[in-house]
């Protein structure tokens, strides 16, 4: 095994996220370690480095050239995780030196050190086991933290599922939870979709009833909801950047519904007016336009009646 992928492995069996698992910061805890390509883990040393310091080594050393605008790189997509983690310390010569100085320089923590040495020992379990217990798993920390920061939407029968983090599911939850009851009360959630994790509702059982294509994941709408005592579709876009129910994106959907024998009602949804206004002019007609900060109001975009299915004219 190369001494890059032992390093890889040595960060991976410490709990570093996998972008931390990389040629980059495996020749990085080579450099800290001073342990070259034929050198021995047991041999593992804790010298003060430098960035500049730690990007030689890796050239001397090991013959990976990084140009110097890596140096930022290197700082701040290994270095930073390595500090969290508790394999360096920063600047512990000189603690009260500026972060920004160029003297900033970072070495081994003993703990980690000692870890390495095990490496390719009977020992190595043990010492990853131990370095885990009295720091935990950088890894586990970051995705305790995403799974903090999700979004909670609730669902018709009392249960609580989670969006990834950020402004589109916001909407989306208040779409479901906001709009759907004010103006589908009854309507059953059939899909949501989640950037993080392509869609997070997704009745498949109930969407092949109803003729909508499974299979064309991204093709469908942000949220779709069937009033069944209506037999009315609700295909909403929640938009923050892009994407509202437009002449041409309503044409795609209608297209992809030819089968479906639901009347549809299409709806555009955003935060606030003034993401609306930024796409007013995008929006088709006869379609319908709900902002999440007046809930208790639609705006219908023409047409002889409000809030209803039309009758698409070939």
């Amino acid at each position: 095994m190369l001494k890059i992928e032992e390093a890889a492995e040595i960060l991976k069996s410490l709990g570093l996220p996998k972008a931390q698992q990389n040629e980059r910061s495996g020749l990085t805890l080579m450099a800290l370690a001073n342990v070259g390509p034929k050198a021995k883990w047991k041999g593992a040393e804790r010298p003060l480095l430098r960035t500049v310091d730690i990007m030689q080594f890796m050239r001397e050393r090991c013959g990976k050239d990084y140009k110097p605008n890596s140096r930022e790189t290197i700082r701040r997509q290994t270095l930073h995780q390595f500090e969290q983690a508790r394999i360096v310390d920063r600047n512990p010569d000189d603690p009260t030196r500026p972060t920004n100085s160029g003297n900033t320089v970072y070495r081994l923590t003993e703990d980690a050190a000692s870890v390495l040495r095990a490496f390719g020992t009977a020992d190595f379990d043990k010492a990853v086991a131990g370095f885990i217990e009295k720091f935990g798993s950088l890894q586990q920390a970051y995705l305790r933290r995403r799974e903090h920061n999700k979004i909670p939407l609730k669902m018709a029968d009392g249960s609580t599922i989670f969006l990834s983090p950020g402004v589109h599911n916001r909407l989306q939850v208040a779409v479901v939870e906001e709009f759907g009851p004010r103006f589908a009360p009854g309507a059953n959630l059939l899909y949501v979709g989640d950037t993080a994790s392509k869609h997070v509702v997704f009745d498949a059982h109930e969407l092949a009833k109803l003729n909508v294509p499974v299979t064309a994941h991204d093709k469908l709408p942000d949220i779709i909801l069937h009033w069944p005592e209506r037999d009315w579709l609700f295909l909403i876009e929640a938009v923050t950047s892009h994407g509202p129910v437009s002449p041409k994106r309503h044409r795609e959907i209608e297209a992809m519904l030819k089968d479906c024998p639901a009347e549809r009602i299409y709806v555009t949804c955003f935060l606030d007016v003034k993401a609306f206004r930024k796409f007013a002019a995008d929006i088709a007609w006869e379609t319908e336009v709900w902002v999440a900060e007046t809930p208790d109001h639609v705006i219908h975009f023409n047409g002889p009646k409000f809030l209803g299915p039309y009758k698409i004219r070939r």
